[in-house]
């Protein structure tokens, strides 16, 4: 009798340590998909706003649609770019619009 429960407790020790194991191995991998994806993703996004926070009248720009134009006017969500030679085409759209952002007097 005495035997049965060593032996049961030597199997709950060993299952408290298997737990344990299950607990780290699920940290470390968690700690790890912060590294690798939402880190990465954050420092980018920080570095878009601020591209967008330094964007001037007059820099060039590419959209996220691959077009290529001049600032004409900035407002708090808005920039209004100018396409191209022809002078009429003015078209506002968002700042998170804005891929590239050249600065006119580079």
């Amino acid at each position: 009798m005495t035997a049965f429960l060593l032996a049961d407790a030597a199997t709950a020790d060993a299952g408290g340590m298997g737990m344990i194991g299950m607990i780290v191995y699920v940290v470390v991998i968690m700690a790890l998909m912060y590294f690798i994806a939402i880190r990465p993703q954050k420092k980018q996004q920080k570095q878009q706003q601020a591209m967008i926070a330094s964007m001037e009248i007059g820099d060039s720009i590419m959209t996220t649609g691959g077009f290529y134009g001049v600032v004409i006017d900035i407002t708090d969500d808005v920039v209004i770019v100018e396409f191209g030679s022809n002078k009429n085409c003015r078209i506002p759209m968002e700042k998170a619009a804005v891929a590239k952002v050249e600065k006119a007097n580079a």
